[in-house]
This record gives C-alpha cells, sequence and structure tokens, in this order.
C-alpha cells in the first residue's frame, strides 16, 4: 500500500481508534476537532488520499459510513511475561513484531505478551497464550480482583491484583502457587488484562 504522509497517517490512526471504541464513523466535525482544524477541506482532501490509497472507504451521499480496509496498527508484542514465579520478562527484538486480534475491543496503546507457566490456568491462561495488556493510567482505581501485568523486585509477573491498605497481594490461579505480597510502592502495575488469544495452529 502506498505510504500515508504524516497528516493523512494521523488521521487514520484516529479513524481507527475511533471506530474500534465506538463501532460506527466519526462526523466531519468531530475529525476537525480532533484535527484542531477549523475547516472541513483538509478533513475531506485527507479521507480522499486515504481512499485512494486504499485504507477507507464510505458510501457516497451517506454520513458516518467510513469503513477501515487496512488496520495497519496491530498490537505490538513486547515479549513474554511470567504466570509463575516471578522471572524477568523478556523484551527482546519482539517489540518490532505487531499482530491483529480479530474480534477483540483493541485501542490504541493495548499490547501483547506472551505467557510463560501455569500459574493462571484457572483463569484459562496457559503456558504459550497471549495476553493483551492494556496501560493503566491510575493505579489507585485498579478493582479488586483484576488480572494485571505488574512490575515487582525480581522481575514482572501476571496475577490478580488486590490491595489491602499500603499490602499488594498479586494471587495466581493455581493453588499449587502462593500469594505474593508486596509493598505497595513495590509494585509497578503495566496493564490490565483485556483479552486474552491462543492460536490452536501451533
Amino acid at each position: 500500500m502506498e505510504a500515508l504522509t504524516d497528516a493523512q497517517q494521523e488521521l487514520y490512526d484516529w479513524l481507527v481508534d475511533y471506530i474500534r471504541t465506538n463501532q460506527h464513523s466519526p462526523s466531519i466535525r468531530q475529525m476537525m476537532r480532533a484535527m484542531s482544524l477549523k475547516s472541513p477541506a483538509p478533513i475531506q482532501s485527507r479521507l480522499d488520499h486515504l481512499r485512494r490509497k486504499g485504507y477507507i472507504e464510505w458510501t457516497e451521499g451517506q454520513a458516518r459510513t467510513i469503513r477501515i480496509l487496512q488496520d495497519t496498527q496491530g498490537v505490538p508484542i513486547y515479549g513474554t511475561i511470567a504466570a509463575g514465579y516471578v522471572n524477568i520478562a523478556s523484551q527482546s527484538a519482539a517489540e518490532t513484531e505487531h499482530l491483529n486480534f480479530a474480534g477483540l475491543p483493541i485501542k490504541s496503546g493495548d499490547y501483547a505478551l506472551r505467557v510463560t507457566g501455569d500459574s493462571m490456568i484457572e483463569a484459562m491462561i496457559s503456558d504459550g497464550d497471549m495476553v493483551i495488556m492494556r496501560p493503566v493510567q491510575d493505579p489507585q482505581k485498579i478493582r479488586q480482583g483484576t488480572i494485571i501485568a505488574a512490575r515487582v523486585p525480581d522481575g514482572m509477573t501476571l496475577k490478580y491484583f488486590h490491595r489491602d491498605d499500603n499490602l499488594i497481594k498479586l494471587t495466581p490461579a493455581n493453588p499449587n502457587y502462593p500469594v505474593q505480597e508486596f509493598p505497595a510502592e513495590e509494585v509497578q502495575v503495566q496493564g490490565k488484562l483485556i483479552g486474552v488469544w491462543r492460536d490452536f495452529l501451533d
């Protein structure tokens, strides 16, 4: 596909995120606001280029009918995470790899990690699965029992999150593993689980 200019890419990325979230296309006025433009002409020009280059399509004469033809964002894979005893997560060349996860409510900023270990098997997360995570803006608002990716003193781990005053408990979904407890200041929440992907062809 033909490459996009920076302005076209900015609008395309915003359209992908908006349509993923809202399940319908935005109005021209919404696009103008998002791109900080006061005239519809630049939006229409960018849309025309996106259609000509094969990134979007719409139905002539009908509002809010923009469709994404080629979602190139995908989800970056940031290595592996331990669903077992804590170890150091791998974040090597895998950072350049992207996958598209059909049917999942992906947003910009989401990322994937490949699971190693079996401490979350009762949560239907097995060794080799891919977990799709969403960055957490405010760890204070995480609900009890949310599955999170957390950085602790020894590395990264995938567990249920529980807060008890200034103590964070990271609970496995496998009785063969212990609950891990850390002072809150030693736990950095990297993301919360939004989906699990299992490739049955592996």
